[in-house]
Protein backbone atom coordinates (compact mmCIF):
# COMPACT_ATOMS: atom_id res chain seq x y z
CA UNK A 1 0.00 0.00 0.00
CA UNK A 2 1.38 3.41 -1.01
CA UNK A 3 1.42 6.02 1.72
CA UNK A 4 -1.26 8.66 0.80
CA UNK A 5 1.04 11.58 1.64
CA UNK A 6 4.02 10.32 -0.31
CA UNK A 7 3.53 12.97 -3.02
CA UNK A 8 3.66 15.75 -0.45
CA UNK A 9 7.04 14.51 0.76
CA UNK A 10 8.86 13.52 -2.41
CA UNK A 11 7.01 14.75 -5.50
CA UNK A 12 8.22 17.98 -7.10
CA UNK A 13 5.82 20.85 -6.55
CA UNK A 14 5.99 21.80 -10.23
CA UNK A 15 4.26 18.54 -11.15
CA UNK A 16 0.74 19.96 -11.10
CA UNK A 17 -0.87 16.95 -12.74
CA UNK A 18 0.57 14.48 -10.23
CA UNK A 19 -0.82 16.62 -7.40
CA UNK A 20 -4.14 17.55 -8.98
CA UNK A 21 -6.23 14.82 -7.35
CA UNK A 22 -5.58 15.98 -3.82
CA UNK A 23 -5.84 13.18 -1.29
CA UNK A 24 -7.20 10.66 -3.80
CA UNK A 25 -4.64 8.20 -5.13
CA UNK A 26 -5.87 6.39 -8.21
CA UNK A 27 -5.03 2.72 -8.43
CA UNK A 28 -6.92 1.61 -11.55
CA UNK A 29 -8.05 3.14 -14.82
CA UNK A 30 -9.98 1.98 -17.84
CA UNK A 31 -11.22 4.10 -20.71
CA UNK A 32 -12.37 7.39 -19.20
CA UNK A 33 -12.94 6.07 -15.69
CA UNK A 34 -10.46 6.17 -12.80
CA UNK A 35 -10.76 4.33 -9.48
CA UNK A 36 -9.07 4.99 -6.15
CA UNK A 37 -7.85 2.52 -3.54
CA UNK A 38 -11.34 2.41 -1.97
CA UNK A 39 -12.98 1.46 -5.24
CA UNK A 40 -14.66 4.84 -5.83
CA UNK A 41 -14.91 5.74 -9.52
CA UNK A 42 -14.25 9.08 -11.18
CA UNK A 43 -14.90 10.36 -14.70
CA UNK A 44 -11.64 11.56 -16.21
CA UNK A 45 -11.68 15.00 -17.88
CA UNK A 46 -7.88 15.33 -17.80
CA UNK A 47 -6.60 12.52 -20.07
CA UNK A 48 -3.33 12.43 -18.12
CA UNK A 49 -2.71 16.07 -19.03
CA UNK A 50 -3.34 15.21 -22.69
CA UNK A 51 -0.97 12.23 -22.83
CA UNK A 52 -3.81 9.71 -23.22
CA UNK A 53 -6.08 10.98 -25.99
CA UNK A 54 -7.56 7.51 -26.45
CA UNK A 55 -8.29 6.73 -22.82
CA UNK A 56 -6.65 4.45 -20.28
CA UNK A 57 -5.87 0.85 -21.20
CA UNK A 58 -7.63 1.24 -24.56
CA UNK A 59 -8.87 -2.30 -25.44
CA UNK A 60 -8.66 -1.83 -29.22
CA UNK A 61 -5.09 -0.59 -29.07
CA UNK A 62 -4.19 -3.25 -26.50
CA UNK A 63 -5.42 -5.97 -28.86
CA UNK A 64 -3.41 -4.53 -31.74
CA UNK A 65 -0.35 -4.19 -29.50
CA UNK A 66 -0.51 -7.82 -28.42
CA UNK A 67 -0.72 -8.87 -32.07
CA UNK A 68 2.21 -6.65 -32.96
CA UNK A 69 4.33 -7.98 -30.11
CA UNK A 70 3.62 -11.56 -31.18
CA UNK A 71 4.76 -10.72 -34.70
CA UNK A 72 7.78 -8.59 -33.83
CA UNK A 73 8.86 -9.72 -30.37
CA UNK A 74 8.73 -8.05 -26.96
CA UNK A 75 11.32 -5.47 -28.02
CA UNK A 76 10.65 -4.50 -31.66
CA UNK A 77 13.67 -3.64 -33.75
CA UNK A 78 14.03 0.14 -33.72
CA UNK A 79 14.94 0.44 -37.38
CA UNK A 80 12.08 -1.72 -38.59
CA UNK A 81 9.59 -0.02 -36.26
CA UNK A 82 10.65 3.42 -37.49
CA UNK A 83 10.39 2.34 -41.13
CA UNK A 84 6.84 1.01 -40.63
CA UNK A 85 5.81 4.11 -38.69
CA UNK A 86 7.10 6.41 -41.44
CA UNK A 87 5.12 4.48 -44.04
CA UNK A 88 1.93 4.57 -41.98
CA UNK A 89 2.21 8.30 -41.20
CA UNK A 90 2.78 8.95 -44.90
CA UNK A 91 -0.17 6.78 -45.98
CA UNK A 92 -2.73 8.03 -43.46
CA UNK A 93 -1.67 11.62 -42.74
CA UNK A 94 0.65 13.10 -45.36
CA UNK A 95 -0.43 11.79 -48.76
CA UNK A 96 -4.20 12.38 -48.18
CA UNK A 97 -3.38 16.02 -47.39
CA UNK A 98 -0.96 16.44 -50.27
CA UNK A 99 1.89 17.16 -47.84
CA UNK A 100 5.55 16.20 -48.24
CA UNK A 101 7.57 15.87 -45.06
CA UNK A 102 10.52 13.86 -43.88
CA UNK A 103 9.88 12.07 -40.59
CA UNK A 104 12.63 12.34 -37.95
CA UNK A 105 12.55 10.37 -34.71
CA UNK A 106 13.81 12.82 -32.07
CA UNK A 107 13.55 10.94 -28.78
CA UNK A 108 11.15 10.71 -25.89
CA UNK A 109 10.07 14.25 -24.98
CA UNK A 110 8.30 17.16 -26.61
CA UNK A 111 11.32 19.34 -25.85
CA UNK A 112 13.62 17.22 -28.01
CA UNK A 113 11.29 17.55 -30.99
CA UNK A 114 11.10 21.33 -30.64
CA UNK A 115 14.85 21.62 -30.09
CA UNK A 116 15.49 19.55 -33.22
CA UNK A 117 13.24 21.90 -35.23
CA UNK A 118 15.12 24.95 -34.01
CA UNK A 119 18.45 23.29 -34.79
CA UNK A 120 17.28 22.62 -38.36
CA UNK A 121 16.01 26.21 -38.73
CA UNK A 122 19.27 27.71 -37.51
CA UNK A 123 21.33 25.52 -39.83
CA UNK A 124 19.09 26.29 -42.81
CA UNK A 125 19.03 30.07 -42.31
CA UNK A 126 22.34 30.83 -40.60
CA UNK A 127 20.45 32.85 -38.02
CA UNK A 128 20.10 32.30 -34.27
CA UNK A 129 17.01 34.03 -32.87
CA UNK A 130 13.67 32.27 -32.49
CA UNK A 131 10.25 33.84 -31.91
CA UNK A 132 7.76 32.22 -29.57
CA UNK A 133 4.39 33.58 -28.48
CA UNK A 134 2.86 34.28 -25.09
CA UNK A 135 -0.04 36.29 -23.73
CA UNK A 136 2.24 39.10 -22.48
CA UNK A 137 -0.33 39.97 -19.82
CA UNK A 138 -0.03 43.53 -18.55
CA UNK A 139 2.29 44.69 -21.33
CA UNK A 140 1.04 46.97 -24.09
CA UNK A 141 3.85 48.09 -26.35
CA UNK A 142 3.47 51.14 -28.55
CA UNK A 143 3.53 49.91 -32.18
CA UNK A 144 5.23 53.17 -33.23
CA UNK A 145 8.15 53.01 -30.79
CA UNK A 146 11.51 51.34 -31.55
CA UNK A 147 11.08 48.30 -29.37
CA UNK A 148 14.12 46.43 -30.70
CA UNK A 149 12.89 42.94 -29.84
CA UNK A 150 11.56 43.80 -26.39
CA UNK A 151 7.86 43.49 -27.09
CA UNK A 152 7.68 41.12 -24.14
CA UNK A 153 10.93 39.61 -22.98
CA UNK A 154 13.68 37.34 -24.18
CA UNK A 155 15.56 34.37 -22.80
CA UNK A 156 18.80 33.69 -24.62
CA UNK A 157 17.98 33.71 -28.32
CA UNK A 158 14.24 33.16 -27.72
CA UNK A 159 12.08 36.25 -28.23
CA UNK A 160 8.58 36.21 -26.75
CA UNK A 161 6.00 38.17 -28.71
CA UNK A 162 2.27 38.75 -28.01
CA UNK A 163 -0.07 35.92 -28.94
CA UNK A 164 -3.24 36.49 -30.92
CA UNK A 165 -5.78 38.29 -28.71
CA UNK A 166 -3.28 39.18 -25.96
CA UNK A 167 -4.47 42.81 -25.93
CA UNK A 168 -8.13 42.17 -26.73
CA UNK A 169 -10.07 41.39 -29.90
CA UNK A 170 -9.50 44.82 -31.46
CA UNK A 171 -5.68 44.76 -31.39
CA UNK A 172 -3.80 42.94 -34.15
CA UNK A 173 -0.70 41.67 -32.37
CA UNK A 174 0.90 40.69 -35.66
CA UNK A 175 1.70 44.39 -36.15
CA UNK A 176 4.20 44.26 -33.29
CA UNK A 177 6.12 41.38 -34.80
CA UNK A 178 6.02 42.92 -38.27
CA UNK A 179 7.45 46.21 -36.99
CA UNK A 180 10.33 44.42 -35.25
CA UNK A 181 11.19 42.57 -38.46
CA UNK A 182 11.05 45.73 -40.55
CA UNK A 183 13.52 47.42 -38.19
CA UNK A 184 16.17 44.73 -38.71
CA UNK A 185 18.99 46.27 -40.75
CA UNK A 186 20.66 42.99 -41.68
CA UNK A 187 19.20 39.65 -42.65
CA UNK A 188 21.10 37.83 -39.92
CA UNK A 189 19.37 40.00 -37.29
CA UNK A 190 16.07 38.38 -38.18
CA UNK A 191 14.89 35.18 -36.47
CA UNK A 192 15.61 31.77 -37.92
CA UNK A 193 12.11 30.57 -37.05
CA UNK A 194 8.86 31.28 -35.31
CA UNK A 195 7.23 28.52 -33.28
CA UNK A 196 3.54 28.63 -32.45
CA UNK A 197 0.72 26.55 -30.96
CA UNK A 198 -2.83 26.97 -32.25
CA UNK A 199 -4.10 26.59 -28.67
CA UNK A 200 -2.06 27.51 -25.59
CA UNK A 201 -3.06 24.39 -23.72
CA UNK A 202 -0.91 25.14 -20.69
CA UNK A 203 -1.47 28.89 -20.84
CA UNK A 204 -5.18 29.37 -20.25
CA UNK A 205 -6.63 27.69 -23.39
CA UNK A 206 -6.04 30.73 -25.58
CA UNK A 207 -6.94 30.07 -29.22
CA UNK A 208 -5.54 31.82 -32.26
CA UNK A 209 -7.61 32.72 -35.32
CA UNK A 210 -6.91 31.25 -38.74
CA UNK A 211 -6.52 34.75 -40.17
CA UNK A 212 -3.78 35.53 -37.62
CA UNK A 213 -1.98 32.27 -38.43
CA UNK A 214 -2.16 32.91 -42.16
CA UNK A 215 -0.76 36.40 -41.61
CA UNK A 216 2.07 34.83 -39.63
CA UNK A 217 2.82 32.45 -42.49
CA UNK A 218 2.93 35.38 -44.92
CA UNK A 219 5.32 37.23 -42.62
CA UNK A 220 7.57 34.16 -42.38
CA UNK A 221 7.76 33.83 -46.16
CA UNK A 222 8.52 37.52 -46.60
CA UNK A 223 11.38 37.51 -44.11
CA UNK A 224 12.81 34.05 -44.78
CA UNK A 225 11.85 32.54 -41.42
CA UNK A 226 10.88 28.92 -40.80
CA UNK A 227 7.31 28.37 -39.55
CA UNK A 228 7.31 25.64 -36.90
CA UNK A 229 3.98 24.32 -35.62
CA UNK A 230 4.22 23.02 -32.05
CA UNK A 231 1.72 20.15 -32.01
CA UNK A 232 3.18 18.46 -28.95
CA UNK A 233 0.16 19.27 -26.76
CA UNK A 234 -2.81 20.03 -29.03
CA UNK A 235 -1.91 17.80 -31.98
CA UNK A 236 -2.81 14.13 -32.47
CA UNK A 237 -6.53 14.88 -32.84
CA UNK A 238 -7.09 16.96 -29.70
CA UNK A 239 -8.66 19.85 -31.64
CA UNK A 240 -10.89 17.68 -33.87
CA UNK A 241 -8.39 17.03 -36.66
CA UNK A 242 -5.10 15.19 -36.35
CA UNK A 243 -3.12 18.37 -36.96
CA UNK A 244 -4.56 21.32 -35.08
CA UNK A 245 -3.60 23.81 -37.82
CA UNK A 246 -4.73 21.96 -40.94
CA UNK A 247 -8.09 23.73 -41.26
CA UNK A 248 -6.23 27.05 -41.67
CA UNK A 249 -4.67 26.04 -44.98
CA UNK A 250 -1.23 27.00 -43.66
CA UNK A 251 1.80 24.99 -44.80
CA UNK A 252 4.30 24.66 -41.99
CA UNK A 253 8.00 24.17 -42.63
CA UNK A 254 8.22 21.82 -39.66
CA UNK A 255 5.77 20.12 -37.28
CA UNK A 256 6.73 18.89 -33.80
CA UNK A 257 4.68 15.96 -32.45
CA UNK A 258 4.75 14.22 -29.07
CA UNK A 259 2.55 13.76 -25.97
CA UNK A 260 -0.30 11.48 -27.13
CA UNK A 261 1.42 10.19 -30.27
CA UNK A 262 1.99 6.68 -28.90
CA UNK A 263 -1.57 6.34 -27.59
CA UNK A 264 -0.43 4.51 -24.45
CA UNK A 265 1.53 7.27 -22.76
CA UNK A 266 4.83 5.76 -23.92
CA UNK A 267 7.26 8.66 -24.43
CA UNK A 268 8.00 9.48 -28.04
CA UNK A 269 8.56 12.55 -30.17
CA UNK A 270 9.02 13.09 -33.90
CA UNK A 271 9.66 16.02 -36.18
CA UNK A 272 8.15 16.44 -39.63
CA UNK A 273 10.27 18.69 -41.83
CA UNK A 274 10.27 19.81 -45.45
CA UNK A 275 12.35 17.39 -47.55
CA UNK A 276 14.69 20.17 -48.71
CA UNK A 277 15.67 21.21 -45.18
CA UNK A 278 18.87 19.94 -43.54
CA UNK A 279 18.66 16.55 -41.88
CA UNK A 280 19.93 17.02 -38.35
CA UNK A 281 20.77 13.83 -36.48
CA UNK A 282 19.44 14.97 -33.15
CA UNK A 283 20.03 11.74 -31.30
CA UNK A 284 20.47 8.04 -31.94
CA UNK A 285 17.16 6.13 -31.99
CA UNK A 286 18.95 3.18 -30.42
CA UNK A 287 19.52 5.24 -27.28
CA UNK A 288 15.87 4.81 -26.26
CA UNK A 289 15.25 1.33 -24.92
CA UNK A 290 11.49 1.43 -25.49
CA UNK A 291 11.57 3.52 -28.66
CA UNK A 292 10.59 0.58 -30.87
CA UNK A 293 7.59 -0.22 -28.67
CA UNK A 294 6.42 3.41 -28.66
CA UNK A 295 6.70 3.55 -32.47
CA UNK A 296 4.74 0.30 -32.71
CA UNK A 297 1.88 1.66 -30.59
CA UNK A 298 1.93 4.97 -32.52
CA UNK A 299 1.57 2.97 -35.72
CA UNK A 300 -1.46 1.18 -34.27
CA UNK A 301 -3.05 4.48 -33.22
CA UNK A 302 -2.91 5.79 -36.79
CA UNK A 303 -4.32 2.56 -38.21
CA UNK A 304 -7.14 2.39 -35.65
CA UNK A 305 -8.29 6.02 -35.64
CA UNK A 306 -6.80 8.05 -38.47
CA UNK A 307 -7.00 5.87 -41.57
CA UNK A 308 -10.02 7.97 -42.62
CA UNK A 309 -12.04 10.95 -41.32
CA UNK A 310 -14.74 9.05 -39.40
CA UNK A 311 -13.10 9.32 -35.98
CA UNK A 312 -12.46 13.04 -36.44
CA UNK A 313 -16.17 13.53 -37.20
CA UNK A 314 -17.07 11.90 -33.87
CA UNK A 315 -14.59 14.11 -32.02
CA UNK A 316 -16.07 17.26 -33.54
CA UNK A 317 -19.57 16.15 -32.56
CA UNK A 318 -18.41 15.77 -28.95
CA UNK A 319 -16.81 19.21 -29.21
CA UNK A 320 -20.23 20.72 -30.01
CA UNK A 321 -21.76 18.96 -26.99
CA UNK A 322 -19.08 20.30 -24.62
CA UNK A 323 -19.10 23.77 -26.13
CA UNK A 324 -22.89 24.11 -25.96
CA UNK A 325 -22.88 22.99 -22.33
CA UNK A 326 -20.18 25.47 -21.33
CA UNK A 327 -21.77 28.36 -23.21
CA UNK A 328 -25.07 27.68 -21.46
CA UNK A 329 -23.22 27.87 -18.15
CA UNK A 330 -21.67 31.18 -19.14
CA UNK A 331 -25.04 32.63 -20.15
CA UNK A 332 -26.62 31.41 -16.92
CA UNK A 333 -24.07 33.35 -14.86
CA UNK A 334 -23.53 36.38 -17.05
CA UNK A 335 -23.24 38.62 -13.96
CA UNK A 336 -20.18 36.70 -12.75
CA UNK A 337 -18.10 37.29 -15.85
CA UNK A 338 -17.50 33.73 -16.97
CA UNK A 339 -16.18 32.91 -20.42
CA UNK A 340 -15.45 29.90 -22.60
CA UNK A 341 -12.72 29.29 -25.13
CA UNK A 342 -11.10 26.33 -26.78
CA UNK A 343 -11.13 24.16 -29.87
CA UNK A 344 -12.04 20.51 -30.23
CA UNK A 345 -11.88 18.60 -26.97
CA UNK A 346 -9.64 21.05 -25.18
CA UNK A 347 -12.07 23.63 -23.81
CA UNK A 348 -11.77 26.06 -20.93
CA UNK A 349 -14.32 27.62 -18.59
CA UNK A 350 -12.78 31.01 -17.80
CA UNK A 351 -13.48 32.52 -14.38
CA UNK A 352 -12.45 35.86 -12.82
CA UNK A 353 -8.77 35.49 -11.97
CA UNK A 354 -8.97 37.20 -8.58
CA UNK A 355 -11.70 34.97 -7.10
CA UNK A 356 -10.13 31.50 -7.16
CA UNK A 357 -13.37 30.08 -8.51
CA UNK A 358 -11.86 27.55 -10.91
CA UNK A 359 -9.77 25.88 -8.20
CA UNK A 360 -12.78 25.62 -5.91
CA UNK A 361 -14.94 24.20 -8.70
CA UNK A 362 -12.26 21.59 -9.48
CA UNK A 363 -12.32 20.55 -5.81
CA UNK A 364 -16.12 20.27 -5.79
CA UNK A 365 -16.01 18.29 -9.03
CA UNK A 366 -13.47 15.86 -7.57
CA UNK A 367 -15.72 15.32 -4.57
CA UNK A 368 -18.56 14.67 -7.03
CA UNK A 369 -16.60 12.09 -9.01
CA UNK A 370 -15.02 14.15 -11.79
CA UNK A 371 -11.30 14.79 -12.34
CA UNK A 372 -10.48 18.14 -13.95
CA UNK A 373 -7.44 20.41 -14.07
CA UNK A 374 -7.00 24.16 -13.90
CA UNK A 375 -4.70 26.27 -16.06
CA UNK A 376 -3.76 29.89 -16.65
CA UNK A 377 -1.38 32.20 -14.80
CA UNK A 378 -3.72 32.29 -11.80
CA UNK A 379 -5.38 28.90 -12.31
CA UNK A 380 -8.43 30.83 -13.44
CA UNK A 381 -9.40 28.47 -16.28
CA UNK A 382 -11.08 25.13 -15.65
CA UNK A 383 -9.83 22.74 -18.32
CA UNK A 384 -12.23 20.29 -19.98
CA UNK A 385 -10.00 17.76 -21.74
CA UNK A 386 -11.65 14.33 -21.89
CA UNK A 387 -10.35 11.44 -23.95
CA UNK A 388 -11.25 11.69 -27.62
CA UNK A 389 -12.79 8.21 -27.31
CA UNK A 390 -15.05 9.00 -24.35
CA UNK A 391 -18.58 7.69 -24.66
CA UNK A 392 -21.07 10.52 -25.21
CA UNK A 393 -23.28 9.36 -22.34
CA UNK A 394 -20.29 9.38 -19.97
CA UNK A 395 -19.26 12.77 -21.35
CA UNK A 396 -22.72 14.14 -20.55
CA UNK A 397 -22.53 12.69 -17.02
CA UNK A 398 -19.23 14.44 -16.45
CA UNK A 399 -20.63 17.71 -17.72
CA UNK A 400 -23.57 17.36 -15.31
CA UNK A 401 -21.12 16.99 -12.40
CA UNK A 402 -19.25 20.05 -13.64
CA UNK A 403 -22.52 21.98 -13.95
CA UNK A 404 -23.51 21.13 -10.37
CA UNK A 405 -20.07 22.04 -9.08
CA UNK A 406 -20.12 25.43 -10.77
CA UNK A 407 -23.60 26.10 -9.46
CA UNK A 408 -22.69 25.21 -5.89
CA UNK A 409 -19.58 27.39 -5.87
CA UNK A 410 -21.13 30.42 -7.56
CA UNK A 411 -24.35 30.38 -5.55
CA UNK A 412 -22.34 30.26 -2.33
CA UNK A 413 -20.31 33.27 -3.48
CA UNK A 414 -22.80 35.51 -5.26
Amino acid sequence: MIEPRILERVQSHVRDYARSAGASLFTRAHGSVLADACGRQYIDFSSAAGALNYGHDNPLLMQMLRRGLQEHGSSPDMGQALSRFCEVISSYLLRPRGWEYTVHYTGTTAATSVEAALKVARQATGRHKVVSFTRCDGFRPDPHSPLVWTACTGVGNTLFMPYDGSFGPDVDTMAYLERQLDMCRREDEKPAAVIVETVLGEGGIDVLSWRWLRDLETLCRRHGMMLVMDETIVGCGRTGRFFSFEASGVRADMVALSRSLSGFGLPISVLLSRPDLPSVRYRSPGADENGGLALLTAEHVLEAYWSDDSFAVHVRRKERLVRDWLENLVQGYAHVGLGVRGRGLIQGLVTPASLGVATEVAGKALAGGLVTLTTGMNDEVLKVQPALTIDEELLAQGLEVLDRSVTEVLESRF
